[in-house]
């Protein structure tokens, strides 16, 4: 069986300094700085002290950001100005998220597979000319790709395997969808195969679900290494992380590259400038009495107590924060991960001052899709597709990587952990 990489956290190259000397240094309070890093707005990692460390000109950026009456808008869906030879195929396409941000980084894809008939309709009528594929993967001939395809890429949905046989191999993953990623791969032998899923992947059924993946690609003749990305620190208005799963063919001298963390976040304020007015959901009335009295980036506990328990029901009595319960969003932060609906009790996703669930439009700009991309369907089937997808940008970075690999790039500085102790070994990009 394959182990879990294992990575100790670096902060090469940065001023790594504690809460206390950041304080000192830019008169901003410890407290400050402590919930800054816990809202996601700045990054913190652990030396061999097992201290907090942060980087000073990081916390110095955010600290002018917040305090401009002016602040530069550093939104902006990113693409590339060539294209490359390199192609792609993609199953579970869903609204197109990550397909976007492939060809915006310069990649070409032969076959994007989707079994959604909405999500088909939104990728035919975005991507002119492209070979959208509809229908069950499993009915699917991969083969006469073979060879031809340098990427393969899926964000498969998480199934539970059976755990009955010995091998855990690339036989007992039969029946799942993971299962049609890894026959693509087998059928078409492309350089490098990507996965994509939520971070949850990590821990499910106690970590033995991934450790079976590893060992099919290990079996399948691929190399791997993991990381979760958060995309708040790549170009994305959100605080949404996924797993990204790279491998590569044994037989292929190529590096490992994840996309290198950025020092800044984008706010809600900058990814909904000049938004176009959009349909969305509304609240009932009694709701609408409930989260207008919530302040700007409160929640529940923002209400008076007689209020709270009305509206939480049994859920007051229930310990942990439920910090997404009647949950106003932040104009000077990344929205919260989006949902399939705005408007879920326990995710909520209220605008930041308008007493309303955030539109499709308002979704799909925090999501990096440009405002002319439309999504087919009804507004219920808008708001699943695009809080499926992956966002733009976010696939974007991946891309631009996985451009970098197969163009031969050199290996750079170890990759530092973005998750406190759960990547893979990798280098940056």
């Amino acid at each position: 069986m394959i182990p879990f990489p294992q990575h100790e956290p670096e902060r090469s190259g940065i001023m790594a300094i504690t809460a206390l000397m950041a304080s000192e240094q830019l008169g901003v309070s410890v407290d400050t700085i402590r919930r800054w890093d816990k809202k996601g707005l700045i990054k913190s990692t652990r030396d061999s002290r097992k201290y907090r460390i942060f980087d000073l000109d990081e916390i110095r950026r955010l600290q002018n950001k917040l305090h401009s009456t002016a602040p530069a808008n550093t939104f902006t869906i990113l693409k590339s100005r060539t294209k490359t030879a390199f192609t792609a195929i993609e199953l579970f396409a869903g609204a197109g998220g990550t397909a976007l941000g492939f060809e915006n980084a310069g990649l070409n894809h032969l076959l994007l597979s989707e079994i959604d008939k909405d999500c088909v309709e939104t990728l035919t009528g975005n991507l002119k000319g492209a070979n959208i594929v509809p229908g069950d993967v499993r009915t699917a001939d991969f083969t006469k790709y073979r060879g031809r395809a340098d990427i393969v890429q899926a964000g498969f949905p998480c199934q539970a395997f059976s755990y009955a046989g010995k091998k855990l191999g690339f036989e007992e993953a039969r029946g799942t969808l993971f299962f049609e990623f890894a026959r693509c791969i087998r059928e078409t032998r492309p350089k490098i195969a990507v996965g994509e899923n939520v971070r949850g992947l990590l821990n499910h059924d106690n970590g033995k679900t991934l450790r079976v993946m590893l060992a099919i690609f290990d079996e399948l003749g691929y190399g791997v290494r993991y990381s979760v990305l958060r995309s708040q620190y790549l170009d994305v208005p959100q605080k949404r992380e996924r797993l990204i799963m790279i491998a590569v063919r044994k037989d292929l001298d190529m590096p490992f590259l994840f996309p290198r963390e950025k020092d800044y976040t984008v706010s809600l304020r900058e990814a909904l400038k000049d938004c176009p007015r959009s349909e969305g959901q509304k609240y009932p009335k009694k709701k609408y009495e409930i989260l207008k009295r919530i302040p700007e980036g409160g929640y529940w506990k923002d209400l008076p107590a007689h209020l709270q328990k009305e509206y939480m029901g049994a859920s007051y009595f229930h310990t942990g924060g439920r910090t997404g319960m009647a949950r106003r969003l932040s104009w000077d932060e990344p929205s919260l991960t989006l949902t399939c609906a705005p408007a879920q009790k326990q995710t909520e996703r209220c605008h930041p001052t308008e007493t309303r669930p955030l539109t499709v439009r308002e979704y799909a700009r925090i999501q990096t899709f440009p405002d002319t991309w439309n999504f087919a369907g009804s507004q219920s089937s808008q708001y699943r597709q695009i809080g499926n997808a992956v966002p733009v940008n976010l696939a974007y970075h991946i891309g631009r990587c996985l451009i970098a690999m197969l163009e031969g790039a050199p290996a750079g500085e170890t990759m530092m952990d973005a998750t406190h102790g759960e990547n893979a070994t990798g280098t940056l990009f």
